[in-house]
């Protein structure tokens, strides 16, 4: 059965389960590899009864509000950054990541593209620019296309800072690469929220203080 609703945050008004249910239930979605009905299961075990498609709806509803409120805790990234692309499939349908962390691991931006080519690589690049300003260096992967877009940039006066560096080593992208494979187990997420479960989870607590 359902828990009584509570009216803790406006965020959930009009909702007939708990805040904190939903939160839960979110947070497992986000951060496990776990199919709604999973999630049902876990949370009939707690004795709280709810379909697989309401799970969906707090997830679409609630992940990109959860994001909001994380960036009120962001910490600025650093700035060296290591960018990458992968290919995964997003809602049954195969695209690109393009995504960055800095080197602590912190994520700078993703973008996701139905092309590999060096203008999806400049709208990747100009998101990030926007939000964090220019770092002083970039380590992308061997593909062309992601050193002709920053070239590009630089010489546009897009990038302000014409002494940063760039550079190819696989080195120094093992992080965002161990990231990759961790986003292959959860490739049923929907499209945005395969790329930011990470963030979203340890940021839930400090959002709703508890």
């Amino acid at each position: 059965m359902a828990t009584p609703r509570t009216k803790h945050d406006p965020l959930f008004l009009g909702r007939w389960f708990d805040d904190q249910v939903i939160i839960v239930a979110v947070r497992w979605y986000l951060t496990y590899p776990l199919s709604y009905r999973q999630i049902c299961e876990l949370l009939r075990d707690r004795d709280v009864s709810v379909a697989p498609s309401t799970v969906m709806r707090w997830v679409l509803r609630y992940a990109p509000e959860f994001e909001k409120r994380w960036r009120r805790f962001e910490r600025p990234v650093g700035l060296s950054w290591r960018v990458d692309e992968t290919y995964l499939k997003v809602a049954g349908k195969w695209t690109y990541l393009y995504r960055a962390v800095d080197r602590e691991g912190r994520t700078v931006d993703f973008f996701l593209s139905k092309r590999r080519d060096v203008l999806a690589a400049k709208t990747f690049f100009r998101r990030a620019l926007q939000k964090h300003g220019d770092p002083l260096s970039i380590t992308l992967d061997a593909y062309a296309a992601s050193h002709r877009a920053v070239q590009e940039l630089k010489d546009s006066g897009e990038i302000f800072y014409q002494k940063m560096r760039v550079r190819s080593c696989a080195y120094l992208n093992n992080v965002i690469e161990q990231d990759h494979r961790r986003l292959g187990a959860h490739e049923e997420l929907p499209a945005f929220w395969k790329m930011c479960f990470d963030k979203v989870t340890h940021s839930i607590k400090h959002c709703f203080g508890g």
